[in-house]
């Protein structure tokens, strides 16, 4: 007996997409995303010192942050970018090319010094930033705690 078949019975090509690649591809990413989330969120730490102040403004501009941390280095922060100073006289030529920019005069400049600080070095940070032209220099604190 012999099977015949007919033009319908003929296997025709399946039109399907394989998604397992792209799977393995995107589970790739993921872990790539974790693994470098954390390098890419660095920024500067400091143990700021503890005051009462007033809380800036909510409409005025993102500030410029001049940092100075536990072992005397200074960084200066803008938006989202963390630059690393070599000395006093970059960083007041950094922030002084900041405010020159159309949209950045009025920005206001604001110091953070780690709590463990030597007192100098963040007056000769406010000195500095005074030479390079910015009128204000406001302080970075963190609230007082409820224990003292």
């Amino acid at each position: 007996m012999q099977y015949v078949r007919s033009r319908h019975a003929k296997s025709r090509a399946k039109a399907e997409i394989n998604v397992v690649p792209y799977i393995d591809v995107m589970l790739v990413l993921l872990v790539i995303f974790i693994a470098t989330a954390p390098v890419v969120m660095q920024g500067v730490t400091v143990d700021l010192p503890e005051a009462e102040a007033e809380t800036m403004n909510q409409d005025e501009q993102t500030p410029i942050i001049a940092t100075v941390d536990k072992v005397g280095q200074y960084y200066v922060t803008i938006d989202t970018q963390h630059v690393k100073m070599g000395s006093l006289d970059e960083l007041t030529q950094f922030v002084k090319n900041e405010l020159t920019k159309e949209n950045s005069k009025s920005r206001p400049v604001v110091v953070q010094g780690d709590a463990k600080v030597a007192y100098d070095n963040v007056i000769q940070l406010m000195n500095a930033l005074k030479r390079g032209g910015v009128k204000s220099v406001g302080l970075v604190t963190e609230p007082m705690s409820e224990n003292r």
